[in-house]
């Protein structure tokens, strides 16, 4: 099997051998060998030139009890597969679908887990040369294509995502620094099509389509300069951060298309964004080796950590370990075993759970604990792992805030996730609307309670205030135009610049900073390394012989990636037979 083989030659044995288990504060993640999913042949690929392999999941909710679905991207090829995880092994003969490609490559895809069901799916998969192609694995059907001619963008996908709490709208990164807005009821014409602005600001634009009759896109947005490699919607659906080729992370309020805050990176491009389970940080990787965490709240970067050895390709927030804890948190004590009963008993109290993590702007003085677990893989083929505790969230209190390790005890309460991999499911997130950057707050503070939204009309709001924003765009009155105008005027005499392609071109307007790395240093957009504390991974681990592509956590496992088209299973402590030492081999 490919992970229990050994890459080393020489001196560095241990650097260099797969690992095949490793231990943290919960106990001890296995590899499970047989719940590796591959092509069926399980050749290792020849990943020269190719995409990054990519992974995603749905739970169709059907009554046997094996409701989830896996789909992956190797080359040309994309596999559909029911999903047994820790508990059966890998039937590869068998995939559901299987597609072959030519002329171009599968780069992402997203599923609709609002209307996943046992009969039918929606599938949106991105391909290299711009096009979106709708299917249906389970029927086998091939619903729609869109950019089928590359009339909108001819760039690589680089990111597709389905809005969260929608049925219809879908949201498309491309290399061209292009994001644009779908509906999949609507067509994309057989002309290229004409924009209008509507709003521009620091580094970005966004357009309306020009049409006579409704037609896609709904919008474009211009992001920054370069590759828009990556965007996440918020939890709750209403904010949503990007990250770009030129090393920034900006944050924008999806529905008034308002920029939040901005963050740079200290050194190259971003390549990855993911939030925690509540909203109220965001996690970055990139090129520069580091994962930063940003504080949506503060709009500044919180820490940076340091384990990697090469670009850090994705993030990714555990909600199954995160946790907050109202009493002592080393008051717990028991076996391996009652720990797990106690996280998967904690999957069933999300919403108390989310309710406790606001408490803070409360005057419930009674200690709270709270500790943020989350992983990153990378193209050094590691995979670390992460807690982001009290001691870095809140630096005001008397903790030190020089280079920390951090505090493995934190954690052991129930976690703040609600157990779906849809992260637009969980209603009872944490938001905070504004564009200023406000101080930072006390311990005792958070966000207000009434910005806690509401889950069971969630659905309807994020279709409702979508399709009446975008109504509202298409609609601006004379006086309303004049005002952006004035507005746009004023922004292109700033001291920052408005810079056109073309000066007769008015669609390519965007305010574009040419950002000097030597003066961002330094400033709230870059802290110095010695300006904020520096975390060490809780474990770093090599788990693949090519580079990572794919992290994502599950309730009883982890799933990596790599580069070579296998898909591996990480079972959880306690999620797997009993016997197995928590030593690590």
């Amino acid at each position: 099997m490919l992970l229990s083989k050994m890459a080393a030659e020489g001196g560095g044995k241990e650097m260099n051998e797969i690992k095949t288990q490793f231990t943290t504060r919960e106990g001890l993640y296995k590899l499970l060998s047989h719940s590796e999913y591959s092509r069926p042949n399980r050749v290792p690929f020849n990943s020269q030139g190719s995409n990054p392999v990519r992974v995603s999941f749905v739970n169709v909710n059907d009554q046997s009890g094996n409701g989830d679905r896996l789909c992956f991207n190797v080359g040309r090829e994309l596999y559909f597969y029911i999903y047994k995880g820790v508990r059966k092994a890998a039937d590869l003969s068998k995939p559901i679908d299987k597609r072959i490609y030519k002329g171009t490559q599968p780069t992402c895809h997203d599923f609709n887990h609002l209307t996943a069901t046992a009969e039918s799916v929606s599938l949106l998969v991105g391909f290299s040369a711009g096009q979106v192609q709708l299917i249906d694995p389970i029927k086998k059907e091939t619903s729609k294509l869109f950019n089928e001619e590359r009339l909108i963008d001819k760039s690589r996908v680089t990111c597709v995502k389905w809005v969260p709490g929608s049925e219809s709208l879908f949201l498309v990164a491309h290399s061209s620094g292009n994001m644009y807005l779908y509906n999949v009821e609507h067509t994309c014409g057989t002309t290229a099509p004409h924009y209008q602005l509507l709003k521009q600001g620091e580094s970005f634009a966004v357009h309306t389509c020009k049409s006579k009759s409704t037609r896609n896109p709904l919008l474009k947005w211009t992001v920054g300069e370069g590759a828009l490699n990556e965007f996440a919607f918020s939890p709750d659906g209403k904010f949503l951060a990007c990250v770009s080729q030129d090393g920034f992370l900006r944050v924008f309020n999806f529905d008034s298309v308002e920029l939040h805050g901005t963050m740079k990176s200290y050194f190259g491009g971003l390549l990855c964004v993911c939030w925690s389970p509540d909203g109220k940080y965001i996690v970055i990787g990139g090129e520069d080796d580091l994962v930063t965490v940003w504080s949506f709240v503060d709009c500044r970067v919180i820490a940076r950590g340091h384990g990697h050895k090469s670009w850090v390709s994705v993030v990714a927030f555990d909600p199954y370990t995160t946790s907050v804890e109202e009493s002592d948190p080393m008051e717990f004590s028991g076996s391996d075993e009652d720990f797990q009963d106690l996280l998967h008993f904690g999957r069933d109290r999300a919403n108390s759970t989310q309710s406790r993590l606001s408490k803070r702007n409360s005057t419930d003085s009674r200690p709270v604990s709270v500790t943020y677990r989350f992983g990153s893989v990378g193209q050094d083929t590691q995979l670390c792992l992460w807690d982001l505790t009290e001691d870095i969230l809140f630096p005001h209190q008397p903790l030190s805030r020089a280079r920390t390790h951090t505090n493995v005890m934190n954690a052991t309460s129930p976690p703040a996730g609600s157990g779906g991999t849809n992260p637009g499911s969980n209603g009872n997130s944490i938001t905070t609307p504004g564009n200023s950057v406000p101080p930072p707050l006390p311990r005792s503070n958070s966000l207000p309670h009434s910005a806690v939204s509401n889950a069971g009309s969630k659905s309807s709001v994020m279709d409702g205030a979508i399709a009446a924003g975008v109504s509202k765009f298409a609609t601006l009155s004379l006086h309303d135009r004049k005002e952006r105008h004035h507005e746009k005027d004023h922004k292109r005499n700033h001291s920052m610049g408005h810079i056109s392609s073309k000066s007769s071109d008015k669609l390519n307007l965007v305010t574009k900073t040419k950002t000097d790395p030597a003066k961002t240093l330094g400033t709230p957009l870059c802290p110095r390394m010695e300006d904020v504390p520096l975390l060490e991974p809780l474990i770093c681990k090599k788990i693949a012989h090519e580079r990572l592509t794919v992290l994502i956590f599950l309730e009883d496992c982890i799933v990596t990636a790599c580069q070579e088209g296998f898909i591996c299973t990480w079972a959880r402590p306690g999620k797997v037979g009993a016997g197995t030492s928590p030593r690590e081999v």
